[in-house]
């Protein structure tokens, strides 16, 4: 099997603070891969990281989500809404990884992809203080995994990463992000 980097991130994405759905990469980093560029075996990774804040009073959920299509708007995966703690966390580390292997090609919204990832942070709830066991995590996407919503692999497909939180109580940067391709 091979691997090859696509994209990787120099510098941070954007502090998100609002209780709102919002592009969490660096705009330099958003690509557009080719028309037919996936196949069926064909695999996508990413793999991010960053920093992560929550409230001890209403830490809410953190969700990130994976897009592609024309406009780069399509829900291609999904984490699920990701409980964060009860304990105030602070700019914390996080790391995401996903990978992405495509099930169907096509055309409208036949190309569509298996998901399997994993998501780290002290920021998750009931995870200890690292003094006392480290970090908390959970397998994405929470809940029972499914194919996304599909896309056309026949037209050109830009890549992008939203970041949702579903309380303005907390932020979340991105300082590393890395797509590869396997296959």
């Amino acid at each position: 099997m091979s691997q090859e980097t696509i994209v990787m991130g120099a510098t941070d994405g954007p502090t998100l603070t609002a209780a709102a759905r919002a592009s969490c990469i660096p705009t330099a980093n958003r690509i557009v891969l080719p028309n037919n560029f996936f196949y069926i075996g064909r695999a996508l990774k990413v793999v991010m990281s960053g920093r992560i804040s929550c409230a001890v009073t209403t830490p809410g959920t953190a969700r990130f989500d994976i897009c592609m299509g024309s406009a780069g708007t399509t829900i291609v995966f999904d984490t699920l809404a990701l409980n964060l703690n009860i304990v105030a966390k602070t700019t914390v580390p996080w790391y995401l990884e996903v990978l992405l292997v495509c099930r169907a090609v096509g055309t409208g919204t036949s190309t569509t992809f298996f998901p399997r990832g994993q998501f780290v942070s002290e920021a998750v709830i009931g995870s200890p203080l690292p003094t006392a066991g480290g970090n908390g995590g959970l397998m994405v996407p929470v809940g029972t995994p499914a194919v996304g919503a599909g896309m056309d692999n026949t037209a050109a497909s830009a890549l992008d990463v939203f970041f949702t939180q579903t309380v303005a109580t907390g932020s979340m940067t991105v300082h590393n992000y890395q797509v590869d391709i396997l296959n």
